[in-house]
């Protein structure tokens, strides 16, 4: 079974005061590892530590951006404008579309629009008070590694730590394999369509949509679907 990195192997790394967890092919890193790495500056990586190197030169390479970010949403205006007039063969003015989009932006009519255009995982209101709406039909998942490539597994993780909350919540997919997994924590799914199988000790439960599947922490057990099954997940 493969080595399962979970949150507090990343906060003993913390602790160390170390920015790089070294790790090996043979390791899973769960999503919610993943989040805590991010927010305390930790990176994985598979290559062998050296020793640090000291050098007063070592912040000369920093560079900073002469651009303010303000510039990125009007980059993205003069981008669409442009696209519109190319698809138009010259017979609209950019200048214009450009003026339009200013117009709609500054009212926040085009939050949506840009958004589609960015690298986001997906898109989202939130409201000072904390309340945050992510558009289900706008996530973009990502490879969960399994530990074997022909494995059709993907996830996105849509509310964690930095929404203030103290559980990790996200989509996942499983197409037509198995796995082995070990929880590193409490974790609740709600299967939204498709077969969720989980094996325990050669056991299999079957999972359909609507059902609801808990597992306490340390379960160590196998996912599977035999078809294409999608899953609302919390960890806590």
């Amino acid at each position: 079974m493969k080595k399962l990195i979970c949150v507090k192997d990343v906060e003993n790394v913390e602790k160390k005061g170390q920015k790089v967890f070294y790790i090996d092919s043979n390791t899973i890193i769960t999503p919610s590892a993943k989040d805590a790495a991010k927010a305390c500056g930790i990176e994985f990586s598979t290559e062998t530590p050296v020793c640090a190197v000291k050098s007063s030169e070592a912040n000369v390479c920093e560079v900073k951006s002469s651009q303010p970010q303000a510039c990125a949403a009007k980059n993205s205006c003069e981008e669409i404008a442009s696209s519109l007039a190319k698809a138009s063969d010259g017979g609209i003015d950019t200048d214009m579309i450009y003026k339009v989009f200013k117009a709609m932006m500054d009212k926040g009519l085009l939050n949506g629009i840009l958004d589609s255009f960015s690298n986001k995982p997906y898109i989202a209101e939130i409201d000072p008070c904390g309340l945050k709406v992510v558009r289900g039909s706008s996530v973009k998942m990502e490879v969960l590694d399994t530990g074997n490539p022909s494995d059709k597994v993907f996830y996105q993780e849509i509310i964690n730590g930095d929404d203030g909350c103290k559980m990790n919540a996200g989509v996942i997919t499983i197409e037509g394999c198995t796995f082995d997994w070990e929880t590193a924590c409490q974790e609740l799914y709600y299967v939204i369509e498709g077969t969720l199988t989980v094996t325990v000790d050669g056991k299999i439960y079957t999972a359909h949509s609507g059902d609801s599947v808990f597992f306490p922490k340390g379960a160590k057990l196998a996912f599977g679907s035999p078809d294409k099954m999608k899953a609302f997940y919390a960890t806590y």
